[in-house]
């Protein structure tokens, strides 16, 4: 079996950011990690940061049992990360 490591920079609780997403501001609390990926996927796709997380949140509130929009972020992250 392989060892396991942590990730580079360690374990590093949720850092929260105040974005504005349909005109109005919001508080998101995310790892470090998921920040750094959001941002990436933000750049691949040509949008502000801002633009991605609507975009997410849209395709949330659409659900039928809708979660918060930290954890439609993660699972968002998650999903692309898995299809590549």
């Amino acid at each position: 079996m392989s060892k396991l490591h942590p990730p580079d920079g360690g374990f590093v609780g949720p850092i929260k950011r105040s974005i504005t997403i349909a005109g109005h501001a919001t508080s998101i609390s995310l790892e470090p990690l998921f920040w750094q990926s959001l941002e990436r996927a933000a750049v691949l796709r040509a949008l502000p940061l801002s633009a991605l997380v609507a975009q997410i949140d849209a395709l949330r509130i659409a659900d039928d049992d809708p979660p918060n929009l930290a954890s439609a972020l993660r699972t968002w992250i998650l999903s692309e990360a898995l299809q590549t």
